[in-house]
């Protein structure tokens, strides 16, 4: 005979009622783990940030000295041993093995190519500009995780990005007219170069961090960072390229490598320390949260560059790039 659903149910120790029960408690408590996921999130995201700062403050002050590529040498090399001990921490060597080297190298190759760009940008703008401009990364995070990544934005949000991007276009200042810039137009839009191919790296990393380690991220975007350096070397190293140009960021792009002065050795040091806290702590936010919840916590860089360039290099941002800075933090905070 057939037995009732019921029946069965109780058959199993539990009831209908309970059935559900358990099934609340499961739900509950996977929303929980989620929102401790989301908690340690933005915790990396902002530990990131701050790193972040700083290592742009150290990057413009030794710009004037050094040459771009050595500086990322130097800092990736020693932010690759810093990775290492990390993975070894996180299970040893043997997470370094990828199934999608692919994707890892191109991984490498955006950051490479964000970083690059950025800091070539740096040593031309003020600390705040170049800051406020690449902050058009978390923009472009909220925007393409939606076919990207499959998550929601709403309509408030997606006006809210747009706001921000209102911001971006105010710094541009496109009504002037180029003597009054402080830098030629392509220097004002490298950051924005920067922060496009930063999102994509972002979310790169939250497709790859699914199966791969924190640590195991950092090392391969250290080791992308060794590889170009050193490629950087080989063509321009020897300043060979330099003295065609009198702009600052062709300048600090090509300049000839030299052997560190002793004073800036712990400058450098701190550039690589830094290097790997920013890889782990960026990594690690964007595999446990999802990008459009961690992405608004990355513009406390805002108000840090603001302070750096005021306290290190006596700057102090021009209206536009207040209003623009201030539409930018509306457009998070909303």
């Amino acid at each position: 005979m057939h037995k009732p659903a019921a029946f069965a149910h109780r058959r199993h120790g539990m009831s209908r009622s309970g059935s559900t029960g358990v099934r609340e408690m499961l739900s509950q408590s996977m929303t929980t783990k989620d929102h401790n996921k989301a908690t340690l999130g933005i915790l990396f995201v902002v530990a990131g940030i701050l790193a972040i700062s700083v290592n742009d403050m150290l990057f413009k002050r030794l710009s004037g000295d050094y040459p771009l590529h050595e500086l990322v040498f130097l800092r990736s090399a020693l932010g690759l041993v810093f990775s290492i001990a990390l993975v070894r921490m996180e299970g040893g060597l043997q997470i370094l093995k990828t199934r999608r080297p692919f994707l890892h190298i191109l991984r490498g190759l955006l950051i490479v190519a964000a970083n690059m760009s950025y800091f070539a940008a740096l040593a031309a703008l003020p600390l705040a500009d170049a800051t406020a401009l690449f902050f058009a990364a978390p923009l472009f995070i909220t925007l393409l995780s939606i076919p990207v990544l499959g998550e929601k934005v709403g309509v408030m949000r997606f006006s809210a990005v747009v706001v921000g991007f209102v911001g971006v276009v105010i710094m541009q200042r496109p009504w002037a007219d180029a003597d009054s810039l402080e830098a030629p137009r392509i220097v004002l839009l490298l950051p924005v170069f920067a922060a496009l191919t930063y999102a994509m790296t972002q979310l790169m990393t939250r497709k790859l961090g699914v199966e791969s380690k924190a640590s195991a991220l950092s090392v391969y975007i250290h080791a992308a960072f060794v590889v170009v350096s050193l490629g950087f070397f080989v063509i321009v190293g020897d300043g060979r390229y330099a003295a065609a140009f009198d702009d600052p960021s062709l300048q600090f792009l090509l300049r000839a490598w030299i052997w560190p002065d002793p004073a800036d050795w712990w400058v450098i040091f701190g550039l690589g320390a830094n290097a790997a806290i920013i890889g782990y702590c960026l990594s690690q936010a964007y595999r446990l949260a999802d990008a459009a919840t961690v992405a608004p916590f990355e513009y406390l860089g805002l108000p840090l560059a603001v302070f750096w360039g005021w306290i290190i290099f006596a700057e102090l941002p021009l209206f536009e790039v207040w209003l623009g800075m201030g539409l930018i933090l509306a457009s998070c905070i909303f």
